[in-house]
């Protein structure tokens, strides 16, 4: 059995969840122990005050002296180098965002430096630490197909709901077609908008009576995105979104969703996986996917289905398992 300390970034977290923690009971089946240490505050308040930062790690420093390969889930203080270097003997880096953008210092470089090898959400991350360490290996960030299943049926009668889920972070991107939703929701009073989140958004275009907010929780997630008919997730084009591991677009479409997305990265690679939404890059193509998937409901299920597929074969915890385990092996060895 091989022994692993995970050192992750917070309870909640979606990158502790979603690439450590719901891993850690498969990878025991496969010989790797995993036990995971994570502060009790949050990340945030962790970069603000260095020294709470610091006591909130000595837990899991201390375990992974004794462990055979402490697994980093990015930085352990967000934006800096801070006590990597005592994490054990062996290191793995996993990261799942462009966190070099951060800042320009290098600390990301630095981190992965020390370590025995990074592990990337994708292949844009992956490139920029190939450049940095010689050994990169490429998991991208799965969800459990066993817990995100598609809903057993609607209530007839129900509106279509339009959906986002996200951090209060990435609402900005939300806002970015807004125009786009007000004039569908505006013509198809049918239709009905539901944004999940730890904040509630502020719309300026968007009348009240045509959007809902759910405020997020982790026993709560699957069933408001099973509530849903269609998954959003529009981004811009920049490098830090290009770092993303389309999360939320694998999410909706576990639970047998359409998408409609901005063709940006993973994104891309994913609608090239087969016909599982739409992809929208200008406010009219964002309305016409809406109207296109809110009109052809045998084409909005059947992409749904499609979407299911495609994240079971390549995004899913039973897919990529054992390509966790076997670089955990690969490090482990002498």
């Amino acid at each position: 059995m091989i022994k692993v300390t995970a050192l992750t970034s917070g309870k909640h977290a979606p990158a502790s969840r979603f690439r450590v923690r719901q891993f850690i009971r498969p990878l025991k089946h496969l010989g790797i122990e995993v036990q995971e240490f994570h502060p009790p505050w949050s990340k945030y308040r962790m970069a603000s005050v260095s020294a709470i930062g610091m006591l909130g790690r000595l837990e899991g420093l201390r375990a992974a002296r004794s462990s055979d390969i402490t697994w980093l889930e990015r930085e352990l203080i967000p934006g800096r180098l801070s006590l990597e270097r005592f994490a054990g003997r062996r290191k793995l880096f996993d990261v799942d965002d462009a966190i070099w953008l951060l800042n320009r210092t290098g600390f990301s470089e630095k981190i992965a430096g020390l370590c025995d090898g990074v592990i990337a959400g994708n292949h844009f991350i992956a490139d920029h630490y190939r450049q940095h360490h010689q050994r990169v290996w490429v998991v991208p960030t799965s969800i459990d197909t066993e817990v995100w299943q598609p809903a057993a049926g609607r209530a007839e009668g129900t509106r279509w709901m339009i959906g986002w889920i996200g951090s209060a972070s990435n609402l900005p991107f939300l806002y970015e077609v807004e125009e786009a939703l007000a004039r569908f929701l505006n013509e198809h009073r049918q239709a009905h908008l539901r944004v999940v989140s730890d904040r509630e958004p502020s719309f300026k275009r968007i009348s009240q009576s045509s959007w809902s907010f759910a405020r997020w929780s982790p026993e709560g997630e699957v069933r408001l995105v099973q509530e849903m008919d269609v998954g959003l997730m529009p981004l811009p084009d920049t490098d830090w979104t290009r770092g993303k591991c389309a999360f939320k677009m694998i999410s909706y479409m576990a639970v047998g969703l359409p998408v409609v997305v901005s063709p940006v990265g993973v994104n891309s690679e994913i609608l090239g996986l087969g016909q599982v939404g739409l992809a929208a890059a200008t406010s009219d193509e964002w309305y016409d996917a809406l109207a296109a998937l809110f009109a052809d409901r045998s084409l909005a299920r059947a992409m749904g289905a499609e979407g299911r597929k495609v994240v079971s074969e390549h995004y899913s915890v039973n897919r990529n398992v054992s390509r966790l385990a076997e670089i955990f092996r690969e490090v482990a060895s002498p």
